[in-house]
């Protein structure tokens, strides 16, 4: 054969080549390795003790119900329902330690999030009733008017 039809075909084992080697050397050996294989995802057996050291910044709406079960009962009956304490409030790592370490965020960039109209109508966002932030009372934060854990309350009561 000519040499147009081998130079392509060794460039081609080359890199296949390099992939392996490069495979072999930046791959750990236990990747994937075990009784469950790839079925459940990147596992890698021998850093099981180091995903067991890392410290959990998020609980659950459960872990906030202790202290504030007169929130966590309101939030239960509102369309809010859904979503965690953490979604708005930031994880709670040192909550109580820190009463501080939890941020109250008031900003209508916050509601916004999830209540800017979104021009979907087939996902289920654009189902989801939603305004344009940049004509919806400009100027005043979504708690002036609706209260965040049940927003059917008139926020201004609070």
């Amino acid at each position: 054969m000519n040499n147009h039809v081998w130079r392509p075909l060794y460039v081609v084992l080359v890199v296949v080549a390099l992939v392996l080697v490069a495979r072999k050397v930046l791959v750990p050996a236990d990747f994937g390795i075990g009784p469950r294989g790839y079925m459940y995802g990147w596992h890698r057996a021998g850093n099981e003790q180091q995903w067991k050291e890392v410290k959990v910044k998020y609980r659950t709406a459960g872990y906030c119900m202790e202290c504030h079960r007169d929130k966590y009962d309101e939030m239960k009956e509102s369309p809010h329902r859904n979503i965690n304490c953490e979604n708005c409030h930031g994880p709670a790592l040192n909550h109580p330690e820190d009463p501080r370490s939890l941020n109250i965020d008031r900003s209508r960039e916050l509601c916004a999030r999830c209540h800017t109209r979104l021009p979907y109508p087939s996902s289920s966002r654009g189902v989801m009733k939603g305004v344009d932030p940049k004509t919806h009372h400009v100027g005043l934060d979504c708690v002036t008017c609706h209260w965040p854990h049940d927003p059917r309350k008139e926020g201004h009561q609070r």
